[in-house]
């Protein structure tokens, strides 16, 4: 829990979940969020410089141990420890993604997106069974039930669609073959060109080799580039519906869950639609403190984007889980698909499965 909380710390300044941030499967240290992470400075080699801060000079007979690096350093170091972990979990996965596109499993990936679907429960009956799919996302298909969700927001495949903070592109498999052909869909990224060492130029770069693996049903997506500490879609009544996954904890605990309403707003046509899906607080939680477990209490949803102009136009529970008990040591994380504990207590977190969320459907006004 430490090690998750300091990453989070250091990137709050995002997607997703989603992603933006959070989309991400791992802890997310907020959606999009560009913050750099240092190695820890180090003491002085000069003698003179040395005793110029206070420091015991080398060879001096009253010289200590090297000084304790400050609080700051050591939460540098760790984030950039962690920030190479993931990176090389990532590459393994990734290479390992790359083996499994077939020329076989290509072909049917365009023979998915250039098909002309006459609804969502054709195009969805034909993509949740394509190969494309990764199948550890297929797993999640049980928990998440897409096809609910999305008749639930009213999504049809002529739609332009904006996914905010996709992260590692569990509905982006989805939403792509699904609105290829006859409608649209957008995408924010972080900046995967940004400083190496931060960590918003990883989720960047995850997200392009996500969609630069298979152009064959990923070619159309467009992708919009956004600054997380003041994202800017760059468009104007453009988007038929909006969607938002598992990601607004992150935008609220950054500070950024009103601009990034504002903008969606601007983005949507008139009577367009904002689907919400979030992980579920108790209904008194302080929303700063629960926010950093993952969830939000639904009425403070609710609340925060009514206040953007929307309303609110329905709610769904088919993401309901009364079992999730929402008081996990490591907050949402601890259960599927994280499993941040790994093998403790892995049996109860499997057997309560993924988190309770709301599914909330919003409208912006025609005016």
């Amino acid at each position: 829990m430490k090690t998750r909380l300091l990453a989070l710390a250091l990137v709050a300044a995002p997607l997703a979940c989603g992603g933006a941030t959070p989309e991400s499967e791992t802890p997310d240290p907020g959606a999009g969020a560009t913050t750099t992470t240092t190695a820890p400075a180090t003491t002085p080699a000069d003698p003179a410089a040395a005793g110029a801060t206070g420091a015991p000079a080398a060879g001096d007979p009253g010289a200590t141990a090297k000084a304790e690096p400050s609080p700051e350093d050591k939460k540098k170091a760790e984030a950039a420890k962690q920030l190479a972990a993931d990176r090389a979990k990532w590459e393994a996965e990734a290479k390992t993604e790359d083996a499994r596109w077939t020329p076989a499993i290509k072909a049917e990936a365009k023979a998915l997106a250039d098909a002309k679907y006459a609804s969502l429960d054709a195009a969805l009956k034909a993509v949740l069974k394509g190969k494309h799919r990764s199948p550890a996302h297929v797993e999640r298909d049980a928990h998440r039930h897409p096809l609910e969700t999305l008749k639930f927001f009213g999504m049809t495949p002529e739609m332009t669609v904006l996914e905010y903070g996709p992260g590692e592109g569990w509905y982006t498999e989805i939403l792509a073959p699904t609105l290829a052909s006859k409608g649209k869909l957008i995408v924010t990224n972080s900046d995967p060109k940004g400083p190496a060492e931060a960590r918003s130029t990883f989720y960047g770069q995850r997200l392009q080799r996500f969609l630069e693996r298979a152009p064959e049903v990923y070619g159309k997506v467009e992708t919009v580039v956004i600054d997380s500490k003041a994202p800017k879609l760059g468009m104007e009544n453009k988007v038929d519906m909006v969607l938002i996954f598992r990601a607004m904890h992150g935008l609220h605990r950054d500070k950024l869950l009103q601009p990034v309403l504002a903008e969606a707003f601007k983005a949507l046509k008139p009577g367009g639609v904002l689907g919400v899906e979030q992980h579920r607080a108790k209904a008194d939680a302080n929303p700063d403190e629960s926010a950093k477990q993952g969830y939000l209490p639904e009425a403070f949803v609710i609340k925060e984007v009514e206040a953007a102009g929307f309303k609110l136009a329905g709610k769904s529970e088919v993401n309901a889980n009364p079992k999730d008990t929402k008081d996990h040591p490591e907050g949402v994380w601890t259960l599927p698909p994280t499993l941040e504990l790994g093998d403790k207590d892995r049996a109860k977190y499997v057997a309560i499965g993924e988190s309770d969320r709301m599914t909330l459907k919003f409208t912006k006004p025609k005016k």
